[in-house]
């Protein structure tokens, strides 16, 4: 699961690159384009605040993942001697 999560979390952060790309490039100001400078920069930190969490998570779960494998290993030798 925290392969999946890692997936997610690049591709929130990528999503965040590209609203604050538009933020600051000229796309933003074109008529007819959606949204304004303020609502772009806005959505592209809450996309990379969500990414970090997402990130954490996915570490987070590596780590329980880990650690719930080495205490089934130490478990098993306990059993066999």
């Amino acid at each position: 699961m925290g392969r999946n999560l890692y997936i997610l979390a690049a591709t929130l952060f990528g999503l965040a690159l590209i609203s604050e790309v538009v933020a600051y490039t000229n796309v933003a100001q074109q008529p007819g384009s959606p949204g304004d400078v303020s609502l772009w920069r806005t959505t592209g930190l809450a996309l990379l605040v969500l990414a970090l969490l997402v990130a954490l998570g996915g570490m987070l779960s590596s780590l329980f993942e880990q650690a719930e494998r080495r205490a089934e290993e130490d478990r098993r030798k306990r059993r066999n001697h």
